[in-house]
């Protein structure tokens, strides 16, 4: 598996997702109280198949955050009256000629009158006659390759659905060619790198975005065509922050995540030899390590020297990496709490999203991943 694809998918257990059910989704200050949405998921195409993932996270996303979530494929909705009481309308994955002429007509008034739209993948597959939609949108689906890994540029990390994302997020999903570049009619928040994937065709090429449309507001995402999209803590947490953009809901942005273990104290459990001292991994200096003894099991641990917040750990292996390995915090260097396991590591960089508020972090390793040491070139920390 993909080291980066693999980190996000560590990121899921990182915030206590399982099979019992998703995870529970960060709250953001509002800066207007965000209150009730609409989901609507008609398709008259192809019908993907993680709609009721969708649904199911937006409406958790929705209990964790305040607002009431409405779902519908009638679009019958799609009257003055009725989308009055609702600040977002989420298209979902939808396809094809969707609404009449009539309640084309209602859903402009909306948007045009300060409603919310947003877009979720196949919703740029969708209503290619109502040259309205397009505009709102801010493009049509054009074709995609099969589906794969890919990275994605976060251009803006100021935006409340991008500030929790690394600066290159690599992941798997089905990359959507548009019709045209939205650049210039459209805020960009984040692109594809096509050089990390087959099949792209723009070259510069925007994947999500918003902008004003009217009085309202638009938010669209080429993400989302896969099930595991709607229990990765990541691309929740970006979906959360579109809803809210296209509600006009937040002014403020979270705070900027800042490095909280650089040159920080670290004790380890042993060292290969002196030359791989535990604070190599916490220098910044990517040509230097921390090795340790060639047995199971063995730690490393830094101290940020104060209770921060905690939103991410990056590890980046030598050659000799973690098979198995947890991580863990604690404010007192006695009592500690696991915010993260694996037992199927195979070395690279791990970005991994975690959730804690902790003066200490620790990785244990429990299981090597080759016969060597336990081998760090860094050991980051990033919240605030």
């Amino acid at each position: 598996m993909d080291i980066s694809r693999r980190a996000v998918l560590r990121g899921i257990g990182a915030l206590g997702i399982g099979a019992g059910g998703l995870a529970a989704f960060p709250s953001v200050a509002a800066a207007a109280p965000l209150t009730k949405v609409l989901v609507f998921s008609k398709t008259a195409g192809f019908r993907h198949d993680s709609i009721p993932a969708g649904i199911a996270a937006i409406r958790q996303l929705g209990g964790q955050n305040g607002f009431a979530v409405d779902a519908t494929e009638d679009a019958g909705a799609f009257t003055t009256s009725n989308l009055a009481q609702y600040q977002v309308v989420i298209w979902l994955s939808t396809t094809g000629d969707v609404l009449n002429a009539t309640q084309q007509t209602a859903f402009e008034s909306y948007v045009n009158g300060g409603g919310g739209y947003v877009g979720v993948h196949a919703a740029a597959d969708t209503e290619y006659d109502w040259a309205w939609y397009g505009g709102c949108c801010g493009a049509y689906f054009l074709s995609h390759p099969a589906q794969q890994q890919a990275s994605v540029i976060v251009e803006d990390r100021t935006s409340d659905a991008t500030a929790h994302l690394p600066a290159t997020w690599s992941r798997f999903d089905e990359w959507y060619n548009y019709r045209a570049n939205p650049r210039g009619s459209v805020s960009v928040l984040m692109r594809l790198d096509e050089s990390t994937y087959s099949g792209g065709t723009m070259g510069d090429h925007p994947i999500t975005w918003w902008h004003d449309v009217g009085s309202g507001r638009a938010w669209y995402t080429g993400l989302g065509h896969t099930i595991e999209s709607y229990s990765d803590p990541l691309y929740t947490r970006m979906l959360l922050g579109g809803i809210r953009i296209a509600a006009r809901a937040t002014t403020t942005q979270p705070p900027t995540e800042v490095e909280l273990a650089r040159g920080r104290p670290v004790t380890v459990s042993s060292v290969e030899s002196g030359t791989y001292a535990g604070a190599n991994a916490v220098d910044g200096n990517t040509g230097t390590r921390w090795s340790s003894a060639f047995s199971d099991p063995q730690w490393i641990s830094v101290d940020l020297g104060a209770v921060h917040h905690i939103s991410r750990v990056r590890l980046s292996w030598e050659a000799a990496y973690g098979r198995a390995y947890r991580i863990e915090t604690s404010s007192d260097n006695s009592t500690w709490g696991s915010v993260f396991t694996t037992t199927t590591g195979d070395g690279g960089t791990d970005d991994i999203a975690v959730s804690a508020d902790a003066r200490y972090v620790r990785v244990t390793g429990t299981q090597r991943g080759t016969q060597w040491g336990y081998s760090l070139w860094e050991l980051s920390v990033l919240g605030t």
